[in-house]
């Protein structure tokens, strides 16, 4: 057992989620046509499924470099013996509106692809030189059409504009799918766990009805997904940590 290990026996077990919208639980509400917190959301049911104390710090808006700002403070100042990390969907994204203005100029993602893979690193050294044990979250699939239509606004000028920058819709696709990728480098690397989350998803012929109409976020049923997820993956892991049988089914 690792060093880290020895502290995860405790029922009083204080976990942090550090991580954007996703892990806020922010879902786009049709009927009311805004973005609204979802009660259910799957750290709110994690909480009870799990022995200990989660607290949940994610943001809407996080990308990386915000979020670990903020992680540090809180790590020394809660003690934490777990931190899942769960970033990249805000990383990787694009000013959309300014490339439907300038689809000629170049572009650059919120976090740059090395960066990303920098801080990731860096942030999974500093948790485990603090005797925390660090957990990685990959990326949900994004349904490309749904958000291509999304950030153009259904406005067939910029969808124009965008796509004259863009190539193809699927590169939309394809360039998340590098950041996944970065997330899954770092987890051999370091030697550090993930959870596979966009692999639960994928399991789905059609994952994409587990995403709200904007194509990227997780709606209530892609939340039930990620649950069981986290919950398989601490019964493989951390079995002690689960409260009772906690069956899945029960979610």
């Amino acid at each position: 057992m690792g060093e880290t290990d020895k502290d995860l026996m405790d029922s009083d077990t204080k976990y942090i989620v550090s991580g954007d919208s996703i892990s806020k639980g922010v879902i786009y509400d049709e009927a009311r046509s805004k973005y609204v917190i979802l009660e259910d959301n799957y750290v709110s049911l994690l909480q009870n499924k799990l022995k200990g104390a989660i607290r949940n710090t994610a943001r809407f808006g996080n990308t990386l470099m915000k979020g670990i700002v903020n992680l540090r403070k809180d790590v020394l100042k809660d003690k934490p013996n777990i931190v899942l990390i769960e970033y990249g969907g805000n990383d990787c994204d694009f000013n959309w509106n300014e490339i439907a203005v300038k689809p000629d100029s170049e572009h650059f993602p919120k976090t740059d692809f090395s960066m990303f893979e920098k801080m990731l690193t860096e942030t999974i050294e500093f948790l485990k030189n603090q005797q925390i044990t660090p957990i990685l979250m990959n990326l949900p699939p994004l349904n490309a059409d749904k958000y291509f239509k999304w950030v153009s606004g259904n406005n067939p000028d910029a969808e124009m504009n965008i796509m004259k920058w863009l190539g193809s819709v699927t590169k939309i696709y394809w360039w998340q799918e590098r950041y996944n990728s970065i997330i899954l480098k770092v987890s051999e690397m370091t030697k550090t766990k993930m959870i596979d989350v966009r692999g639960a998803f994928l399991e789905h012929p059609d994952f994409t009805k587990f995403l709200c109409i904007d194509g990227i976020h997780p709606n209530k049923d892609g939340h039930r997904i990620i649950c069981e997820k986290v919950v398989e993956f601490v019964k493989s892991n951390y079995g002690h940590l689960l409260l009772g049988s906690a069956k899945m089914e029960h979610i």
